[in-house]
């Protein structure tokens, strides 16, 4: 989906050119240094949040890979009341986000079982302060994702008021009048709106998609916590 928008996108752009009569290798030429500097942070802006879009993807990919085989292994050692190579097992599996919360549990109703009646609670609450963290890790990068997509229509009209300003100042110096006197500078000005959408287009669709990734990874971690409280509940129960 975010290759078939830049491609679209890019193809829009190259067959634009030619209707209007300028290229975007003349435009560039034709801009003043502030809608250069404009496209210039618009450009830093994509490139950064597509850097974000790879590491949240392979992130994600990885997390989600792991968690199923994790989820596989564990089940076996912890219906033979084997904690340590529960915990062990979490250990390999770094990139997963239910290995992370069962793990941190699972070394707390071991620290905890020395004070009898608390380990549950211990455990618990151990439990609530490791899918905090795994949410903020989960989420890293998506704030920023989320101002690429809500600011980069504003810069990329930012470089458009300027060039337009440009435009009207070059005609009042050369004593021009008509349409054709202001389309060049419009057009050249208007590229910078255009890459403004170009950049924040991709990032709000992947914020979004992201965010959904994130709500799903949350049920699963909430999930399996209420499940570890459970088997720890009837290990207990079980003394």
């Amino acid at each position: 989906m975010l290759a078939t928008f830049y491609t679209l996108a890019f193809w829009l752009l190259q067959e634009a050119a030619p209707v209007v009569g300028w290229d975007l290798r003349s435009m560039w030429a034709a801009m003043g240094w502030p809608a250069r500097i404009v496209v210039f942070v618009l450009f830093i802006m994509s490139a950064w949040s597509v850097g974000v879009m790879i590491d949240r993807g392979i992130a994600y990919a990885a997390a989600r890979k792991q968690s199923r085989l994790f989820v596989q292994t564990v089940a076996g050692a912890l219906r033979e009341g084997k904690l340590d190579e529960a915990i062990r097992i979490a250990e390999r599996n770094k990139k997963s986000h239910i290995a992370k919360v069962v793990a941190t549990g699972l070394q707390e109703f071991q620290t905890a079982s020395e004070v009898p009646g608390e380990e549950i609670e211990a455990s618990q609450r151990a439990l609530e302060r490791s899918m905090a963290i795994v949410h903020a890790e989960l989420k890293r990068g998506l704030s920023g994702l989320a101002t690429v997509g809500a600011t980069a229509p504003f810069v990329g009209l930012f470089g458009t008021v300027v060039g337009i300003i440009n435009a009207f100042r070059g005609i009042s110096a050369e004593k021009a009048t008509g349409l054709t006197a202001v389309a060049g500078g419009i057009a050249e000005a208007l590229v910078a709106t255009a890459i403004g959408l170009f950049v924040a287009v991709p990032a709000v669709w992947m914020y979004n998609y992201f965010t959904g990734k994130i709500e799903a990874f949350d049920v699963e971690m909430d999930n399996s916590s209420k499940e570890l409280i459970s088997y720890f509940v009837m290990r207990r129960g079980k003394k």
